[in-house]
């Protein structure tokens, strides 16, 4: 088949990259450059990157529907895949053209633009991918395929989204064989199950609170690593918390939430149990498992995290 490829983010290139070997890609089309690092060096996204090393013919834009609807349009096509662009998408640019989109969750659960991240904060069991075809409401489109996947209890947003995007080729390919055979059967979503994945702010969600129960912590803390980053106060510094599992045998010491009641294990008390700090980030520090952070700041029983809304 020849494809268009619209896309931005890394969650697209392994399904990308399996597309550019078992078809004939005419055209990818992502964000433009923008600065990005300590230097504010103008930087291409993965996709652009990855696009530009095959030697596609790639379109930078910021305008899809708008300005360079056409030469998009022009490109020869069978089929777009629309995986992680960060534009939404005309029903003008979208006219005529088969196109399908890779959500990374079991629509209608979580459409939005944090979908991995809101599956592990509400402590959802599984999650997985959604192929759909494009629609005029967000995520709103038929769906024409699905893979699912355990979430583990230890498993952040980082390691999902990893998980996720290898699962995305099989599913895609399934997808776009069943189009060429004319065996798809479309599935409209359920209306009354959709849930909502906001998108993350880092000032207004970067938190968590030990008056929370252990399960509700952990399920925080895991649901924002490696981004935004659940962050607390500890010895007058910030620190990130990365990854967490709820303790199955926390001594009962009747500990303030907050309080580490088991500093050889990094156990901390919620307002129902405790959690167990297994990762966390000092400032000017790289990630560090709890022993070592234990070491590096002498860290106590009796000694305090401060959570909460910041």
């Amino acid at each position: 088949m020849k494809l268009v490829l619209l896309g931005s983010g890394a969650f697209a290139l392994p399904a990308y990259e399996r597309l550019a070997r078992d078809h004939e890609v005419t055209l990818v089309v992502t964000q433009p450059d923008r600065p990005a690092g300590r230097g504010r060096r103008l930087t291409p996204t993965p996709v652009g990157e990855w696009a530009q090393a095959a030697g596609l013919q790639t379109l930078k834009t910021d305008d899809a529907s708008g300005a360079d609807r056409e030469p998009i349009r022009s490109a020869p096509a069978d089929a777009w895949v629309v995986i992680a662009f960060g534009q939404k998408l005309s029903p003008a640019l979208l006219e005529g053209r088969f196109a399908i989109n890779l959500h990374a969750s079991l629509l209608p659960r979580w459409r939005g633009a944090a979908p991995i991240h809101h599956a592990i904060l509400a402590g959802d069991a599984e999650t997985g991918n959604s192929v759909i075809t494009l629609a005029e409401r967000m995520d709103a489109g038929l769906v024409l395929g699905q893979s699912r996947r355990e979430i583990e209890p230890t498993d952040t947003a980082g390691d999902l989204h990893g998980r996720l995007a290898e699962d995305g080729p099989d599913l895609v390919a399934r997808v776009l064989e069943e189009k060429s055979r004319d065996a798809l059967r479309p599935e409209p979503q359920d209306e009354t199950k959709v849930t909502l994945a906001t998108k993350l702010d880092k000032q207004r969600d970067g938190w968590v609170d030990f008056k929370m129960t252990a399960s509700e912590a952990r399920c925080r803390i895991n649901g924002l690593s490696p981004w935004p980053a659940a962050t607390v106060r500890f010895k007058e510094e910030d620190v990130k918390l990365l990854r967490a599992r709820e303790s199955a045998s926390a001594p009962d010491a009747g500990a303030e939430p907050g309080t580490v009641i088991d500093a050889e294990r990094g156990l901390v008390a919620c307002r129902r149990g405790a959690v167990e700090l297994m990762e966390l980030q000092a400032p000017g520090k790289a990630a560090m498992p709890w022993a070592a952070f234990a070491q590096s700041k002498g860290v106590r029983a009796g000694d305090v995290f401060e959570g909460g809304p910041r």
